[in-house]
């Protein structure tokens, strides 16, 4: 799926089914390349996977509890250990910061608040956490993680992004030790008794869209 574009925004694709995790990194590759030449256009796109863990750049192996369980990506972001896999939304967000203000604390701040912001209209109180990136929620069992950030920038492009738990199976974690945090456990919207799907959580997006790209500077 594919939504209409104005001069500001970027380009938006949700795509279908599951991709492959070396196809997103080739796609997000080629077109981080292209906005950086300023042939291509600005894009965050949509993504489901299938099973797999990704390593990030501050990886630790110790943390890989069961390597032989899903596939492991080394991913080039930012971060540890995390896992995707079908039931989590992925958005991949690849902006050209150059244009926007060359502020990367601005720009992961601005996507933890998005994400933040869809989650609220969904009925989720989410919250970031000092010291500790992600998204936060407070549980009966005390603080659980819904949603990872991890970024990259290259020649002041971003690419990667974020993962929110809408209804994956909670299990596939216990691979690894998520984003490095042992004593957090991790949640969704489906455990949190949200009757929301993945269809309800793109759109929340896009309906706060306007104060992400606020805070991250239009284009110049």
């Amino acid at each position: 799926m594919h939504w209409p574009m104005t001069i500001d925004t970027p380009e938006w694709t949700i795509a279908p089914g599951l991709t492959p995790y070396p196809e997103a990194l080739a796609a997000m590759e080629a077109r981080v390349a292209g906005i950086a030449e300023d042939e291509a256009r600005e894009w965050i796109w949509l993504v489901e996977h299938p099973p797999l863990y990704t390593a990030g750049t501050s990886a630790n192996e110790a943390e890989l509890l069961a390597p032989r369980r899903f596939p492991v990506f080394p991913a080039g972001r930012g971060g540890r250990y995390t896992y995707h896999g079908p039931g989590q939304r992925v958005g991949y967000v690849m902006l050209d910061l150059a244009r926007r203000g060359r502020d990367v604390r601005r720009f992961v701040h601005a996507l933890e608040g998005w994400v933040i912001a869809a989650l609220a209209e969904l009925g989720v109180l989410a919250r970031r956490a000092s010291g500790r990136i992600g998204i936060w929620v407070d549980t009966a069992a005390g603080e659980a993680k819904i949603g990872a950030i991890g970024v990259r920038v290259r020649r002041w492009v971003t690419f990667h992004g974020f993962a929110v738990n809408i209804d994956p199976d909670l299990a596939h974690f216990d691979g690894i030790v998520p984003c490095g945090l042992p004593d957090f456990p991790v949640t969704s919207l489906a455990a949190l008794g949200i009757e929301a799907g993945m269809a309800d959580f793109d759109a929340a997006l896009r309906r706060n869209e306007r104060s992400f790209f606020t805070e991250i500077g239009t284009p110049e």
